[in-house]
This record gives C-alpha cells, structure tokens and sequence, in this order.
C-alpha cells in the first residue's frame, strides 16, 4: 500500500503544545477551517484525539467528515467509555455519514490517573485484555448476518444485532503503545499500529517486535504508523533558531498549572510509551538525521511530542529513513497546529511524494 499522511485536527485556534488554552475547547469556524486546510493541502488521514476534557470525539470526527471531501478521520477511542455494542453501531453510522472513510485508534490507556477520571479502576493489564475482547466484538458485530450472543471477562451481551454495517464490511482497527501488552494486542488485532516517534534503532525494534506476534498468529502485519512534530523554515539554522522558541513556550505552558489544569497527571508518566521517550531523551538531544527530544522533556512526554528540525528537504529525507524500515503511515503535526500543516503540505509531502514516485518508476524500469 501507499505511503500516507497523518495530521491531527484541533478544535480550537488556542491548541498549542500538550493542551488548549480555549476556555470553551471548541471553535467550530476554526475546527472547520483546520480540516478543509488538511483536506485541501492532500492529508490522507487525520487524527480525532481523545481524552477526558475534551471535546467528544465522535461529534468531532463526524464534523470532521462532513465537512470535508477525502480526509479520513482517524477516531481516538476508549473502550472502558461505551458499551461494544453501542460502539460497533456508533462506528457503523459515523462510517456510513464519512462515505467509507472512517479508521477506529484504541487507546486502551496509559495512565491510571486518567482513566479514573471517567470512572475506569482496571489496571493496565485489564485495560489491553480488555480492549482485545472489544475489538473481537466490534468485528463480530459488524459481519453478522443475525444476532450476536458473547459472555467474555469484560462484557457480557445476548441477541444483539444491528441493521447498520461500516460501508466496507469492517472498520480498520488501529491500536499503539510500547508496552508488551501493547504490541500483542497490537500485532493480534491491529489493521494499524502506532508508535511514538523515537530514533530509527529503536523504532525498528518495536517493528520487529509486532510483527513476530502477528507472524504468530498467522496475520497479515499491521500497517506502521509513527508520529512526529516537524518545525522547519528555509535554512537549518532558522530551523533550530525556530526550535528552541516553540521549546520556550513549550516551557512557559508547563509553567501554567491553569492552562494545563486538566491535562497534568502527576510525577514520572506511568505509561511505556513516554518513558521511552524521556529515556531516550537522556541519552541525547538529538538523534539520527534530525531528531529532537527537547519537547518531550518540556512536555513530560505528554503524547507524540518528538520533533523533526531542519529544511523541508531534511524533514523530508529523515521521514524516508523511516519508510526504509517499514513505517508508511507518517503522522506530522506541528505545535504551531494550523500554520505548521499548511507549511508541511506545501513543503514537506510533495517531496517525500517526489521521491517516492521516483523510486517507484526506478524500480519498475530495473
């Protein structure tokens, strides 16, 4: 399949960094604007992100849709929130209003503290075993021809049955982490895994270590999708110039315990996927061609927060370092949100698109 692109919508003109500095949250002009810009500057996917004080993420994906002609809204998704059942007919309509367009993004949970926000007390185990029961019901659901019975550890239903399917028969099904519990889950019921962006070495060893689960089940491998947050400008040192001032506000923005008042859990993250990050942030600054670890240190690695620094041409070299070891599904996403998407869909996806093209014809001519 194709190499595509990832982006990240955010519903308000405030999102920067970890959180949104809106009161409200949501600016629909603005949420509307983001998602036409992605749409128009030839975005494959975009991420609808979830978390407790947000926005729902299904209006919002849903918004997203309609609004827009191709993008495919990637719809973030706690199981431990709504009953499967509700969920696979939830999905099924919101995949029918986008067309076909719709992937599902498990997010089984990392941090305790979070979870219990909205009421989920399982431990992390419980929460993968959990989301792999789930998405086994989803697709149950979902290839029905009559009603469907199921009594598991986490959820017990008789003679459910929905008259509404995903126009395609399934939803894609994306699920990430670092953790091991994450990359069985992961290699046994992803169509798609993600990963955070972290050097090429590391990277291709989380590869190799979801890949052997799904070889072991006798699987196709998921697709590969890895995150980042690109800064460029015309020359590297108005790149790293650019940098370090996005690493200030960065800085300032941990500093507001009121900006971040819902978003902070507190000490060293609990879940895997930020302590790589801040481990390998301690090993170095920067990493390979053009990785850098500064924000995650900034942001205690709340999310994808590693960066790419350098001209559109570096960026672009460095996300084919990662396509050569398998990831192709690139998620780029600025801390500059709607300026920086604009920024990469005329300066950074046509290049790598170039090269692509060129390897392609080069390969098919030997």
């Amino acid at each position: 399949m194709p190499v595509e692109f990832i982006s990240a919508v955010h519903t308000d003109a405030g999102a920067s960094g970890p959180a949104a500095s809106s009161r409200t949250g949501l600016d629909t002009d603005h949420l509307r604007r983001y998602a036409r810009a992605l749409d128009d500057g030839g975005f494959d996917h975009t991420l609808v992100a979830y978390h407790s004080a947000s926005p729902d993420a299904f209006q919002i994906a849903q918004f997203v849709a309609t609004q827009t002609e191709r993008i495919r809204p990637i719809l973030a998704h706690r199981p431990g929130v709504v009953f499967p059942t509700h969920a696979s007919r939830a999905l099924a309509t919101l995949d029918q209003i986008s067309n076909g367009r719709l992937t599902l993004h498990i997010i089984s949970g990392g941090s305790d503290e979070e979870q219990r926000r909205e009421g989920d007390y399982l431990d992390k185990a419980e929460r993968y075993e959990r989301s792999d029961e789930y998405i086994q019901i989803l697709r149950k659901v979902w290839q029905a021809d009559g009603p469907v019975s199921h009594e598991g550890k986490y959820f017990r239903f008789e003679g459910y049955y929905s008259d509404v399917k995903p126009v395609n028969g399934l939803v894609p099904i994306s699920v990430g982490g670092s953790s091991q519990d994450a990359y069985r889950v992961g290699g046994q019921q992803g169509d798609i895994f993600g990963l955070w962006g972290e050097p090429l070495k590391e990277t291709a060893e989380q590869i190799a270590a979801v890949n052997a689960v799904a070889d072991a089940a006798g699987r196709p491998r998921p697709r590969i999708w890895v995150s980042f947050r690109p800064i460029i400008a015309p020359t590297e040192e108005l790149a790293w110039e650019k940098a370090h001032r996005t690493l200030g506000v960065l800085k300032d923005q941990a500093r507001n315990t009121e900006l971040l008042r819902h978003y902070r859990t507190t000490g060293r993250p609990a879940n895997v996927g930020s302590q790589r990050l801040l481990d390998i942030a301690e090993r170095g600054e920067v990493h390979d061609r053009c990785l850098w670890t500064a924000p995650a240190v900034a942001t205690n690695a709340a999310g994808a927060s590693t960066a790419l620094v350098g001209t559109p041409e570096t960026v672009a070299k460095a996300l084919l370092d990662y396509v050569d070891i398998g990831c192709d599904l690139l998620s780029i996403r600025g801390y500059d949100p709607l300026n920086d998407a604009v920024d990469y869909a005329r300066h950074v996806l046509p290049l790598v698109r170039q090269e692509l093209a060129h390897r392609a014809t080069t390969t098919h001519a030997a």
